[in-house]
């Protein structure tokens, strides 16, 4: 099963994924984080936009490669992957 890994600013969010090991089935992008939302409900709200499209603060890599695929999130994450979830922290 690949593993998730997320940016620890993003636990004050969702604590139900703190200090857990994050393990979903492999599919798509789009269908790795409905299985997250699914341990965190809200959680795809929170990185996807109304149209389901990743966010435009939020990056995703698939290993070591960023996500290439970010409206239809049709990247296929491997049984060995780990897709990192982070969001770019920005102000002024």
């Amino acid at each position: 099963m690949p593993s998730v890994e997320i940016t620890p600013h993003l636990y004050r969010f969702f604590p139900a994924l703190e200090n857990r090991t994050i393990s979903v089935p492999a599919g798509s992008v789009a269908e790795v984080l409905r299985a997250v939302d699914e341990l965190a409900p809200g959680f795809s709200d929170y990185v996807l936009d109304e149209r389901g499209a990743l966010r435009r603060h939020v990056n995703l890599c698939l290993n070591d490669t960023n996500v290439i695929d970010r409206k239809t999130l049709s990247d296929r994450v491997p049984e060995d992957a780990t897709l990192y979830i982070f969001q770019a922290l920005s102000g002024g």
